[in-house]
């Protein structure tokens, strides 16, 4: 008796946990985010652990293939920007830091180009705190 009233508990228990978990995703719900840099083969990766918390992700690889200059262009319409910084150009990080500080976006430097890392900082966002 003791033993099934226990296993209910736990089963309880981790239902709340999903429906938290659930919940503080839903905090980054119609944001949209822009990531510079990075490897292209991740990109499409990032793009679903952005969806699991209910925002958009726009992709700019850095100046490798697209104009630095199009940062430009995309900062206004976004909530924040992520940069790896392992994986990005120079040029490209201090133009997206300087757009950031003119257009006010949140700026979040990762420590490195994995899925991981980014998971993280969304992790952080979505429990409230701030990145700057």
């Amino acid at each position: 008796m003791r033993e099934k009233h226990r296993q209910q508990q736990q089963a309880r228990g981790h239902q709340d946990d999903a429906v938290a978990k659930a919940d503080s995703k839903a905090t980054l719900e119609g944001r949209s985010f822009l990531y510079v840099g990075g490897r292209d083969c991740q990109v499409a990766h990032l793009r679903q652990i952005a969806s699991s918390y209910g925002a958009n992700l726009i992709h700019h690889d850095g100046g490798l293939r697209e104009a630095v200059s199009r940062i430009d262009n995309v900062l206004p319409s976004v909530d924040c920007v992520f940069c790896p910084i392992d994986c990005i150009s120079h040029d490209a990080c201090i133009r997206v830091k300087t757009g950031c500080k003119k257009w006010e976006k949140a700026f979040v430097p990762l420590r490195n180009g994995s899925k991981s890392s980014f998971e993280r900082a969304l992790q952080s966002m979505s429990q409230g705190e701030t990145a700057q």
